[in-house]
């Protein structure tokens, strides 16, 4: 090995899925699947498995704080995710930690679980637009998630998503994804938009259940991506192409009852 190429290294800041579908495990996992050294930092366990979340354990803010600061006081990380982070204290514990570096940030804004269940203290919304949105490299909202940010009503044409992004980019936000896993339709569309403007990526929709984590692994790989030093708009292709073959390689795995996971390896099982 050349000791003067850089290993590319990710961290995750989010809540720990016990079922192993979604959150921390799945976002390892993708940073594995895609060749990145994974960090964590732990904001929340969860007690869930593939037909819901049975309860949550948020950490305490000041310990969230400590594994952060002892990941970046010591490793190279060349781009941080955020997922579940469930109080507006450990959101503002983590805007605070993250507030005098500028590794790029993939600020999933988890709110609820494929489940249904509510992932996000609803006082904590505010705290995330104000704190941690402007410190994003890129927001990446599903189509529920961002009417919920801008309290309206649900994007229902690609306008719309545009609309919605261009009001969520001003909060601060470098660049938005608009996630269309929700909305309807042969093709599942994304919308980037970025100050050089707007674009469009989609694939076949796939029918299935497996369903589960879809929005932390799409996150996970555009931070994967940038880790790797791609561009932004690559960095999401990139993460677009390795969820659509995820989704249509997840009916090989049987794992639970409900809505079961992704293939993360599907390239190497």
């Amino acid at each position: 090995m050349n000791p003067n190429i850089m290993t590319p290294i990710a961290m995750t800041i989010a809540g720990s899925d016990s079922g192993g579908g979604a959150g921390i495990q799945a976002d390892l996992k993708t940073f594995a699947a895609l060749g990145v050294y994974g960090c964590s930092a732990i904001a929340s366990l969860t007690a869930q498995n593939t037909l819901g979340v049975q309860g949550v354990f948020p950490v305490p803010p000041t310990f969230v704080q400590a594994q952060i600061q002892s990941v970046l006081g010591d490793i190279q990380v060349g781009a941080i995710k955020t997922g579940m982070l469930a109080t507006a204290d450990i959101i503002g514990a983590v805007a605070e930690s993250l507030a005098d570096n500028d590794i790029p940030l993939v600020l999933d804004p988890v709110m609820v679980a494929t489940s249904g269940d509510r992932l996000l203290a609803e006082d904590a919304i505010n705290t995330l637009i104000l704190k941690l949105i402007p410190r994003a490299a890129i927001l990446t909202p599903n189509l529920l998630e961002a009417a919920a940010l801008l309290n309206t009503q649900v994007a229902s044409s690609i306008d719309d998503m545009e609309r919605q992004a261009q009001q969520l980019l001003a909060m601060g936000a470098q660049a938005v994804l608009m996630k269309g896993g929700h909305g309807t339709g042969e093709e599942a569309t994304d919308l980037l938009l970025t100050s050089a403007g707007v674009d469009l990526f989609s694939a076949k929709r796939i029918a299935t259940k497996n369903t589960h984590g879809t929005g932390c692994t799409l996150a996970s790989a555009i931070a994967a991506g940038l880790a790797k030093k791609l561009v932004l708009r690559d960095a999401v292709a990139q993460a677009k192409d390795y969820l659509h073959n995820a989704l249509v390689h997840s009916s090989e795995l049987h794992i639970g009852q409900g809505s079961g996971p992704v293939h993360h390896f599907y390239k190497f099982y």
